[in-house]
């Protein structure tokens, strides 16, 4: 049972109103900004369109829904714990809370896969309008450097073998690296171990710009949608997963990370002047209105172009460019809108990702190193070199479909343990106060499990046997170096 020891709520809430390490500078407003930055980006600049194209044709509107519904269930849990618990870890303090050491474990590492191929994922597509943006002005950077040196086919026949699935299905591309992918990643994770402030300005900066163009493209493009490209509104379906329902689902998971904001916003919980109060505001406010934003493109933008030409890294441009001249003076600004929409959404889970290894460094399941905090700029600033390095060897050599479902069902499982946990504690410790409740419990925290789960195996099994091999790999990390030195079981012998 030692495997499942918790860490005591109160003794949480003690460690937060004691560490002053970190600086305590932002609000609501940052915080609904910050969920905004992170999810507005890939979802809309770039999964949108491909997973119309691959999975739900205009249906994809359908796909959002219920991707936004699981969120919802799983956000009003998430503000429950942050206000309660307002501390950097997230869902894996939550966790530990709850569930006990070696389900926080879980999470924690899960949250790694999570944020760390979230930012490479973002990169991919950051790269691919830069590139773009960069050629309308006349300047060409070689395509060698500019996308993966592999792309990736799962054989359809593999199943569950680890091996085939790791070692098969790889072909060469012809180019060395994606070079302004691993760019911008580097960037940013300077700007983060400089400062919270700093990034945060940057952040909204970012969040103005990029929704200003998404109702641009909204305001403009609804006058030129033509209802025969919605008909069929679910296409037939052509296979497992392939249009009708079951591409719904499997579209609603693909797209999945895209939502991922509001986890993000709650690591950020140790740097709010008043979690209690703002943390529910943050993460219920972006989900709300990016859920909005979100199905409103999708209509516009598979009314204007059929979703079979959507396939692209820059679905937004195709969109525009398929109206014509009408709306040629968009594009540039469409551009602009998706390199600062996705810069922010790198931002937030390059800030999010070393929070996660601060928290679990200071518990003793990392080594201490990960807890590090720049005497000058107060930020953990090994942990965020160390997240950046990795996140820009990814952009750099991995394929954006690849990376992308490895963020969709690690995110999906993190969500539905923080569901699972708000139930849990309700009934072990029912008189704790609670500065936010979760409506209709135990509805809501069973209808987000539920969901979770459900929009889990609607993802390729492929997915589901690297996540299993990611796993294996945490647990091993963890018996062999985080039970010996955890605080909680030293403390308990």
């Amino acid at each position: 049972m030692s495997l499942f020891r918790r860490k005591d709520v109160s003794a949480l809430q003690a460690e937060v109103a004691s560490d002053h390490s970190l600086k305590r500078v932002l609000g609501p407003v940052n915080l609904v900004l910050l969920g905004i930055g992170a999810v507005i980006g890939a979802g809309i600049f770039v999964l949108t369109g491909q997973a119309a194209a691959n999975y739900a044709g205009p249906g994809i509107v359908y796909s959002f829904l219920l991707a936004g519904t699981a969120c919802a269930f799983a956000g009003l849990c998430y503000a429950e714990f942050a206000a309660m618990i307002p501390i950097a870890g997230s869902a894996y303090t939550y966790g530990y809370a709850t569930l006990g050491e070696l389900v926080a474990w879980i999470i924690g590492w899960d949250l790694i896969l999570e944020y760390l191929f979230a930012a490479s994922t973002v990169a991919v597509g950051w790269s691919g309008y830069m590139v773009s943006f960069l050629k309308d002005l006349g300047i060409n950077i070689p395509a060698a450097y500019t996308s993966a040196p592999y792309t990736h086919t799962t054989p359809t026949d593999a199943g569950l073998n680890v091996w085939r699935l790791f070692s098969e299905g790889w072909s060469a591309t012809g180019a060395v690296l994606n070079v302004p992918a691993m760019f911008i990643v580097g960037l940013i994770t300077i700007l983060l171990i400089v400062g919270i402030s700093e990034s945060a300005t940057f952040n909204n900066i970012a969040v103005v710009i990029k929704v200003t163009v998404v109702l641009l493209f909204i305001a403009f493009g609804i006058g030129y949608i033509n209802a025969d490209n919605w008909t069929p509104f679910i296409p037939p379906a052509e296979g497992p997963g392939k249009y009708g329902w079951d591409g719904i689902v499997r579209g609603a998971g693909v797209i999945f990370f895209a939502y991922i904001g509001f986890d993000a916003v709650s690591t950020a919980a140790q740097e709010t002047r008043n979690p209690q109060k703002d943390m529910p505001i943050g993460i219920m406010g972006s989900l709300a209105i990016c859920t909005v934003l979100y199905i409103a493109v999708a209509l516009v933008l598979t009314g204007i172009v059929h979703y079979s030409q959507l396939n692209v890294p820059d679905p937004i441009a195709v969109g525009i460019n398929a109206v014509g001249p009408q709306l040629a003076w968009l594009r540039p600004i469409i551009k602009i809108g998706a390199i600062a929409g996705l810069s922010s959404v790198i931002l937030v889970m390059l800030l999010g990702q070393p929070r996660i290894f601060y928290t679990m460094s200071k518990d003793g399941l990392l080594p201490p190193v990960f807890a590090a905090v720049h005497p000058k700029f107060r930020t953990p600033w090994l942990a965020s070199a160390v997240t950046g390095g990795f996140a820009m060897l990814f952009a750099g050599l991995l394929p954006i479909g690849l990376l992308g479902e490895l963020v969709s069902i690690g995110t999906l499982l993190a969500f539905g343990i923080v569901c699972a946990g708000v139930l849990v504690l309700r009934y072990t410790d029912p008189e704790r106060p609670r500065p936010f409740k979760t409506p209709l419990v135990p509805f809501v925290p069973l209808a987000g499990m539920g969901a979770c789960l459900y929009l889990m195996l609607g993802l390729p099994v492929d997915t589901w046997a690297r996540l299993i091999v990611w796993m294996v790999l945490g647990l091993a990390i963890y018996f062999l170096y985080g039970k010996s030195h955890s605080k909680v079981q030293q403390a308990a012998r």
